[in-house]
């Protein structure tokens, strides 16, 4: 029912905020108010060497004293470049978080794994300081999301404010968990953000297999556990990208049996081996990041990618169209049409099969 839709320059070019605002509100009949949320890559070029660090924090509370615990632990593995909250228009929507952002380095000790120090300090935050959840954590991106419609989450961030070469976003409807800012899409970790559309049925099994190796599932929906899934494999696993796709939506066995010997073998292992990440039910995803990606042929992509998935019999719709250098995927061609009305190409996914945009150059 949820409402996604991205795009990205695979030349790098700017794009300003206000023009993924426009197409998601297009979907705001597959919402109900009670979540959206958006996603830009490349926002932030003064602090591109920095952790951007987004941290709700809960309005009805002493929020000076929770933002300084969550100032406290960062302060015991670096520095806090520069921190404020986040600018936002009064009156669009009631305040329930305020959204603050701390534009964080490492000290040098901590460099060679600054990425899973980082992953710890998010856990922390959101398991242990009562009222803080960190909702963004990457390099030279950030999110912005709360609890009402498309155009409401736009003004009050002031999403047309900021310009990046990738953008994601998301108009949701909870089914089965409750809707409140936290719960809100995109979710992200480190580089990799997600919006989904759909239900996430193996949620249970999923969070159980994150939880093994130390993600701690604190936001209340199924789709946190997607983003963490994402960094589990190809950042700290390092699998090549497309092993990965398939371990999160295998391909099923009568597929794999006629497959030839060296590559039936590679594809069992897969299964088996992470069958604890292979998600169920219908879902659609769109994912973004700017981690270094590995691929079957041996290349290595180091830059920004986009990547879109979904299940095995594709319950959820998922359309895709290309523009000049512009990627878009959405769950409906109108809303690519709304800022792109002359389109190269158009056309619909493979059913479990991802479809891929990369950037030509590093930024």
């Amino acid at each position: 029912m949820c409402g996604i839709i991205g795009f990205m320059s695979r030349t790098g070019r700017l794009i300003r905020g206000d023009k993924i605002a426009t197409a998601l509100n297009c979907l705001k009949e597959r919402g109900n108010g009670e979540g959206s949320g958006y996603v830009g890559y490349g926002i932030y070029p003064k602090y591109r060497d920095e952790y951007a660090v987004h941290v709700f924090l809960d309005a009805t509370k002493d929020y000076d004293k929770i933002r300084e615990k969550v100032a406290n632990l960062l302060l015991k593995y670096g520095y806090i470049v520069k921190d404020e909250e986040i600018p936002t228009e009064d009156g669009i929507i009631k305040k329930e978080q305020v959204s603050w952002r701390f534009f964080y380095r490492f000290d040098e000790k901590y460099k060679l794994f600054e990425e899973d120090v980082m992953v710890n300090i998010v856990m922390e935050v959101n398991d242990k300081i009562d009222g803080a959840f960190v909702f963004s954590s990457g390099k030279n991106l950030g999110v912005f999301k709360a609890a009402a419609w498309p155009l409401e989450v736009s003004e009050y961030f002031k999403i047309d404010k900021y310009e990046g070469f990738q953008w994601l976003s998301h108009a949701r409807y909870p089914t089965n968990t409750r809707g409140w800012w936290g719960g809100a899409h995109p979710f992200n970790l480190l580089a990799w953000s997600v919006v989904h559309n759909g239900e996430i049925t193996s949620y249970g099994a999923n969070k159980r297999f994150a939880e093994n190796f130390g993600y701690k599932c604190k936001l209340l929906t199924d789709t946190e556990v997607v983003a963490y899934l994402f960094d589990l494999l190809i950042r700290k696993h390092k699998i090549p990208v497309e092993y990965a796709m398939s371990a999160l939506s295998p391909r099923f066995w009568d597929e794999i049996d006629e497959m030839p010997n060296e590559e039936k073998e590679i594809f069992e292992a897969i299964r088996m081996t992470y069958g604890g990440a292979t998600m169920n039910g219908p879902f659609g995803i769109v994912v973004g990041t700017n981690e270094g990606l590995a691929f079957m042929n041996g290349e290595i992509e180091i830059g920004n990618t986009m990547i879109g998935l979904t299940d095995r019999i594709k319950l959820r719709p998922l359309i895709a169209a290309e523009k000049d250098d512009l990627l878009f995927i959405s769950s409906e061609e109108s809303a690519i049409r709304k800022i792109c009305p002359d389109l190269d190409r158009v056309w619909m996914p493979d059913a479990g099969r991802m479809v891929i945009a990369r950037l030509e150059k590093k930024i």
